[in-house]
């Protein structure tokens, strides 16, 4: 038997969780302002979405990749801490770039290379609390790394608000150029990305290999062992692979004969099918040669054999963060064209409503650290499903009141039910999954979940410009209505989640 992890001090937690501030900042000037980048330089929102779509696609390569290595990395700076440092570095030199892209496609590119150095940062953060932490304070641990995301999102998503109403920098400038408001926010936040990313990393020692292998919880539990005992064969592989690419080929051929009645962007589903088909028929070959030592195969291993309660939140996962993707990509068209009543991008009109999209979007961040301190609350009071249940429902909830407020100020008032629903989605979920993982697996299993946050927000890609100008009228509020029923339907599934909730 190992000795037990030690429990840190809140100071020192505080310290550790400190970067996901930073992190969050880059993030949080990402979602609310690329759209309005995007449009500015002349992207119309019927095609926002496939311009988005670099970002999880970016993500469901980068996350389990990144996992992986930092499972098996140990240097100067530990193990996880040189990917919060070599990611933060890039990212916030993307944030200096992106604002100042001279078109369309560099603002894309940008986007791409944002999004992947976020992820780089991310990931590895998720694991640093299982790393570090006794099982007993993974809650606290997740939660105050909710409490940074919330103080991090507030105070980026108002910056362009808070440039041009207390600082008096202009919001507005000439066709196709970016205001000057939103290019020092993306200035700002490069380096407050960098700095709080650095402050974790020398204010927090990693534990060495030796000292993790010495630990009880860092073997895994029983049910773990017992579960990665399955192997997939190779022709399960082959079958599996050949279902997946023939159901995305024929998918394919069908949106190409009936283009004009569908979108280009249904593509993106038929091209996702394909791909996870191909990377199991690899596999698959990799498993006949033997050629079963290295990090492809282990990660799509490791994908067919995720732990009983990682299945059940990965379905729960999927719905909660659709309408997120949804949000992140059409809140700025539906308010402007909803509420301001304006598709101009360089009226003044339209950017008054741009930037209390950012206001909106600092309110249900700013409500997460508030949520972030109930619902430990409200756990203790009922329990982890009905709390995450709770919460999604006022964030559904939230999303469809966007159709029936008309006056763009009440919209704070459903953006505090969303506010409860992210807090709740970015802790809950990773306090029951971080005790249901080997450790040794940490890092590449909370890559793996991570394809459930990815793979909505590709689909959401594919079919959201599809159901918005084909069904909805070329309305982008719709957008948010139906990502408000899939929250919803999130909240109930997790009602079917199979967990102690010790």
């Amino acid at each position: 038997m190992g000795k037990t992890k030690p429990e840190l001090s809140f100071w020192q937690i505080w310290n550790m969780c400190f970067g996901f501030m930073g992190i969050q900042f880059g993030f949080a000037l990402q979602n609310a302002n690329v759209s309005r980048i995007f449009q500015t330089l002349g992207a119309d929102y019927n095609n926002m979405a496939m311009l988005w779509v670099a970002a999880p696609i970016t993500g469901l390569i980068v996350q389990p990749i990144i996992g992986y290595l930092s499972d098996n990395t140990w240097g100067k700076l530990g193990r996880r801490r040189p990917y919060f440092l070599y990611g933060a570095i890039a990212a916030s030199l993307a944030l200096f770039i992106m604002p100042n892209s001279p078109a369309l496609w560099v603002a894309a590119g940008m986007l791409w290379i944002m999004d992947a150095s976020i992820n780089v940062s991310m990931e590895p953060f998720r694991a640093f609390v299982g790393d570090m932490l006794p099982r007993r304070q993974r809650a606290l641990g997740y939660a105050m790394q909710s409490f940074f995301i919330g103080v991090g999102a507030v105070v980026a998503s108002a910056l362009p608000w808070m440039m041009t109403n207390w600082m008096g920098v202009s919001n507005t400038a000439a066709p196709g150029q970016v205001p000057e408001s939103v290019k020092l926010a993306f200035y700002a936040g490069g380096a407050v990305f960098l700095l709080a990313v650095l402050w974790t990393v020398f204010s927090t020692k990693e534990y060495s290999p030796e000292q993790l292998d010495a630990f009880e919880d860092s073997h895994p539990a029983e049910g773990a062992q017992a579960e990665m005992k399955v192997i997939r064969s190779t022709g399960q592989y082959v079958k599996g692979g050949l279902a997946w690419l023939v159901s995305g080929v024929v998918i394919g051929i069908v949106i190409h004969w009936n283009i004009e009645r569908l979108d280009k962007n249904l593509y993106l589903l038929a091209g996702g099918l394909m791909a996870f088909g191909v990377a199991q028929l690899i596999a698959g070959y990799m498993a006949s040669k033997r050629h079963t030592a290295n990090g492809f195969y282990q990660v799509i291993g490791d994908l067919f054999n995720m732990p009983l309660a990682m299945r059940q939140l990965a379905v729960v996962q999927f719905f909660s963060w659709f309408p997120l993707f949804a949000m992140w990509i059409y809140t700025t068209a539906a308010v402007t064209s909803h509420h301001y009543n304006t598709q101009d991008t360089s009226s003044v009109l339209y950017n008054q409503g741009a930037d209390w999209v950012g206001v909106l979007f600092s309110v249900y961040n700013g409500t997460s650290i508030l949520a972030a301190i109930l619902i430990p609350i409200m756990v203790k009071f009922s329990n982890l499903r009905i709390t995450h249940l709770f919460n999604l429902a006022l964030g559904g909830v939230g999303f469809i009141s966007f159709l029936y407020i008309d006056d763009p100020a009440y919209l704070v008032i459903p953006m505090i039910g969303v506010g409860f629903a992210w807090a709740s989605i970015l802790s809950v979920p990773y306090a029951i999954l971080s005790n249901a993982l080997p450790a040794a697996k940490m890092g590449v299993y909370m890559g793996i979940f991570n394809f459930f946050i990815v793979i909505p927000q590709i689909l959401a890609a594919s079919i959201l410009g599809f159901l918005v100008t084909r069904l909805f009228d070329s309305q982008p509020v719709f957008a948010l209505v139906v990502g408000g029923c899939s929250m919803l339907l999130a909240g109930l599934m997790t009602l079917r989640v199979n967990i102690s909730e010790a």
